[in-house]
């Protein structure tokens, strides 16, 4: 069997100098229960989330290479497709 996690024995150390107030400290609402809540959502309309900047200037190099990515692969396939007929 395996030793307790480092997380375990921290808030085990945690309750044993609170003398067992830790679990009255933590909130009701921070309580994770197995089924979580649904509750109805109203119909919003659909908005589109903005690119910022930020995001746009970080990853400007990904759809070129994609693109190039995407070429290598074509040429690839294709060649595999001609090589099966020739040596067939």
């Amino acid at each position: 069997m395996g030793k307790k996690s480092r997380r375990a024995r921290a808030r085990a150390r945690a309750k044993q100098r609170a003398g067992g107030e830790l679990a009255k400290s933590i909130p009701a609402e921070r309580i994770y229960h197995a089924e979580p809540k649904l509750e109805p959502k109203a119909a919003a309309p659909s908005v589109e989330p903005a690119i910022s900047s930020a995001q746009a200037t970080r990853y400007r190099y990904i759809l070129p290479e994609l693109r190039y990515i995407g070429i290598i692969s074509g040429v690839l396939f294709i060649i595999l497709i001609v090589l099966t007929f020739v040596l067939s």
